[in-house]
């Protein structure tokens, strides 16, 4: 049974790949009596939250670990549900508001969206962290987690996720509209002029900030390159760049993921000895890692979006922390311009770029409390839509 679609105040929480901090979006959604599909989402606020040191230390190191102590994931998982009640406490005081519902992503420590054969069964799998009843608590209000199982076992990747707010809010009549991600991975929607939802495509392009900032971390010991100030500083080695985009990921069709488990610590290593065999210096390093980002972008529009887009003006934005590094936007736009794109930020069409994913997940939680699908089954590559997530009541 459908609930009857009401207007509800819910707040997003998202941490990413990064693992940087947390995002909280506080939004207004209403039903669309005309269409009612799409509802209206308005952001009435938002706050950003790193995580203290310690804490990005262990996400980090639990991400993809080969080896991990289950009371070190279970202390982690705890340890996260606090983090999270307490950057909603900190964000309502901020901005004061009644709220109805949360949507909450949780911190992925591991996705693996290919089947692999484990104790006898081809399977994949899918992990997001942090005690939902804690948020619940602190909250008072039900909390709606764990998106990314149900799309997974209709067979798709359960991500991305975000296409369905791309939809709602950048759909348009006459204009192409590329809404692209930098968190720690690249992500993209892509939606041509008047599109239904059957005509949105997603899937991940690859890495975004998560090799610029490992690259940062170790040989600058900054946590990321803020206005992209080092790698505008270096020199692109082309050679290394090329040789990169050649591998299996780019080339392959969408709809694909991807996360720490293809672009991480290992990944980070082989490039980093790929520059200093290149002769690159560590700004050469960033600067490459930097065109990486870039050029993966434009090749995904190339290879699989261009033929759908080319016969309408396409504005290609751009949201999450990678929006903020100006060289890396400088490089998008020598690479997306010649194909017929107007590169921007969120921020020039009223959505900043860091609460784009926050606000996505507020508008999935209201879905899944209204009892509707929230997958975009041409996005994650599912046979059918599906309800998304869990919910953690008072």
């Amino acid at each position: 049974m459908i609930a009857a679609l009401t207007t509800m105040t819910v707040a997003g929480i998202m941490s990413g790949t990064s693992a940087d901090g947390i995002d909280v979006a506080f939004t207004r959604i209403t039903p669309d009596t005309a269409d009612p599909q799409s509802p209206h989402l308005e952001l009435l606020a938002h706050a950003g939250f790193p995580f203290p040191p310690a804490l990005r230390r262990a996400v980090l190191a639990a991400m993809n670990a080969e080896a991990i102590a289950t009371a070190e994931l279970a202390r982690l998982n705890w340890r996260l549900g606090q983090a999270y009640a307490e950057a909603l406490t900190v964000a309502l005081q901020r901005h004061p508001c009644q709220l109805d519902l949360i949507g909450c992503h949780g911190q992925t420590i591991y996705h693996q969206a290919t089947p692999v054969r484990y104790l006898g069964r081809e399977a994949t799998c899918t992990w997001q962290i942090g005690e939902m009843a804690m948020l619940a608590l602190q909250s008072g209000v039900p909390v709606v987690s764990n998106f990314r199982p149900a799309d997974m076992v209709v067979g798709g990747q359960g991500a991305p996720l975000v296409p369905l707010l791309d939809y709602v809010l950048f759909r348009h009549p006459t204009r192409g509209r590329v809404l692209q991600n930098l968190g720690g991975i690249g992500n993209l929607t892509a939606l041509p002029p008047n599109a239904g939802p059957l005509q949105v495509v997603a899937f991940d392009t690859g890495p975004g900030n998560m090799v610029i900032d490992q690259l940062m971390q170790q040989l600058f010991a900054k946590p990321f390159d803020r206005g992209g100030k080092t790698g505008k500083r270096g020199t692109v080695l082309q050679t290394v760049v090329s040789t990169k985009l050649r591998e299996a990921f780019f080339q392959a069709r969408p709809p694909k993921t991807a996360g720490r488990e293809q672009f991480g610590g290992e990944y980070t290593a082989r490039f980093l000895d790929a520059c200093s065999k290149a002769g690159g210096t560590p700004e050469d390093a960033i600067a490459s890692a930097t065109a990486l980002t870039a050029q993966s972008i434009a090749l995904a529009y190339s290879n699989f979006l261009l033929n759908n887009m080319r016969h309408a003006p396409v504005d290609f934005i751009v949201s999450g922390g990678g929006a903020r590094n100006q060289t890396l936007m400088q490089m998008l736009r020598q690479h997306l311009e010649p194909l017929g794109c107007e590169v921007q930020a969120s921020d020039d069409l009223g959505l900043p770029a860091e609460a784009k994913e926050a606000a996505a997940f507020a508008l999935l939680a209201y879905e899944t409390w209204h009892r509707r699908p929230g997958n975009i089954p041409s996005a994650t590559g599912a046979v059918r839509p599906a309800i998304l997530g869990e919910i953690t009541y008072v």
